[in-house]
């Protein structure tokens, strides 16, 4: 008798999507930008023995008729002409092969002013001080931020002393060190927030009617100041418009981040080294597009060529075919390290060949505003890749021109509307030209430029006029105030 529970046979059919290694390599060196893929290559020839760097071949010299190389240059037959080096006039160590009209610059050697915290203790190296102050300094200076703030209040870092070193001192005393580190340049410096960074400074100003009335704004009216309700500190301090004016240029000329000034001082150091992948040159309308890399041309190893070896009669059948698959092992796998830089290099060319011809009016001008719209649909379009493909082959990477370095995501944006073809960053620089183009004494609300955008065409909500203006990182009317 049969059971309900009997075994059934099912057969159902599935599609799955897998990767080969080798394409999955692909996507990951794609992925890298130029930096990272010369050290990827640096590893590769370091890592694979069958793998190698292509023999140039070395460029003739230039012959005369009798096959002598002749690399004398025109300067030097000319210096030849004289009998000794002190004979030579002195014009001609300097010439600047520029006319007279053209500017001529002496290269200067310029120093480098170092970190924050090596400027700080020079100085401070300078004062006399015992050992136990020199130790409460060290923690202090260690303390500043980039922006040349004191990250820390006087109580954590005298307990971080007495922890970590043993040494019982007191908060005053701290604060004593501390007060006199505040009095080292640059101006501002080790300050607790903004408006004791901005006292610090006025207090090395000259005195005068106009750093009086600024010290007295900071002091005793900073959030309506920063709330930039000029008028109310007018009347509360009943101050004519003229000394307010000149009080208010005293302040803008004071540095909010007085660390920042240094060479080590807030800047990320990811920025330092972006290297372009492109770079693009015009001329008129015609527009020369070069993939940028410093990778050498790669080649298989020669013992590696083939699976030949050197006939050995000692070597037994076993010991051969080792060899062999040791051979074809090693040479497979830089073949395969070739193919994937090969066909990354065409990804990328093919890539940004595309961006070009769909952003052909911006690479001309350099003007945001000719930005089209373009989605990672648009690419693939053209070069008949996968969007993933493209995702990566743009990520972090830069094309330079003529006039600066763009990112290459940044010429990726969403129509604004499905029937216009108008993209955000041309809506950015209408809304930053009439901006700055306002009446600074009273700014534009957000209405008003929905308004002005309207009559340049763009029919915008708002709300939306709101999100771009914050994009930009440019604050509402009242703060945008001067006087």
């Amino acid at each position: 008798m049969a059971s309900d529970d009997s075994q059934r046979l099912h057969i159902e059919q599935t599609q799955q999507q897998r990767l080969l290694p080798l394409q999955v390599r692909v996507g990951r060196m794609l992925e890298m930008n130029a930096i990272e893929v010369e050290e990827e290559v640096k590893r590769a020839l370091e890592e694979l023995p069958a793998l190698e760097v292509a023999d140039k071949p070395e460029p003739e010299p230039q012959t005369e008729e009798n096959d002598i190389p002749f690399s004398e240059s025109s300067e030097e037959m000319q210096l030849a002409d004289y009998r000794n080096d002190d004979d030579i006039p002195a014009y001609r160590f300097e010439a600047s092969n520029r006319s007279r009209d053209d500017g001529f610059y002496e290269p200067v050697a310029v120093a480098s002013e170092g970190s924050l915290i090596d400027s700080l203790s020079r100085q401070l190296s300078e004062i006399d001080m015992n050992d136990e102050d020199r130790l409460i300094v060290r923690y202090i200076i260690g303390n500043i931020d980039d922006n040349g703030y004191m990250g820390r209040d006087m109580n954590s870092i005298t307990d971080d002393i007495a922890i970590q070193t043993g040494l019982d001192v007191t908060t005053d005393r701290v604060r004593q060190v501390w007060n006199m580190v505040r009095g080292l340049d640059p101006a501002g410096i080790a300050a607790t927030d903004l408006r004791d960074c901005l006292l610090l400074q006025l207090k090395r100003r000259s005195p005068s009617q106009a750093v009086n009335d600024a010290r007295e704004i900071i002091a005793d009216y900073f959030d309506i100041f920063a709330k930039k309700h000029f008028d109310r500190i007018a009347s509360m301090m009943s101050l004519p418009l003229d000394r307010l004016k000149s009080a208010l240029t005293v302040i803008r000329q004071l540095n909010p981040k007085p660390g920042s000034e240094f060479t080590d001082g807030g800047i990320e150091e990811n920025s330092r080294h972006i290297v372009p992948d492109f770079l693009i040159e015009t001329d008129n309308d015609r527009i020369t597009l070069t993939l940028l890399n410093n990778l050498p041309e790669l080649t298989i190893e020669k013992t590696f060529s083939d699976d030949a070896l050197p006939v050995d009669d000692a070597a037994s059948a076993r010991q051969r075919r080792e060899a062999q698959t040791f051979i074809r092992q090693h040479r497979d796998e830089a073949r395969d390290f070739i193919k994937i830089l090969r066909t990354r290099q065409e990804t990328l060319f093919r890539v940004m060949s595309a961006i070009v011809t769909l952003q052909h009016d911006f690479f001309i001008s350099e003007d945001p505003r000719q930005i089209k719209p373009m989605i990672l649909k648009d690419i693939a379009a053209i070069t008949g890749d996968d969007l993933s493909v493209i995702s990566r082959a743009t990520a972090s990477k830069y094309v330079a021109t003529q006039r600066g370095l763009y990112p290459l995501k940044m010429f990726f944006n969403e129509r604004t509307q499905t029937d216009e073809d108008t993209s955000s960053h041309a809506i950015l620089a209408e809304l930053k030209k009439i901006i700055g183009n306002e009446d600074k004494r009273h700014p534009m609300s957000d209405e008003q430029i929905t308004a002005a955008m309207t009559r340049l065409g763009y029919n915008l909500a708002r709300r939306t006029v709101a999100k771009y203006r914050e994009r930009l990182g440019i604050p509402v009317a009242r703060l945008r105030k001067e006087m």
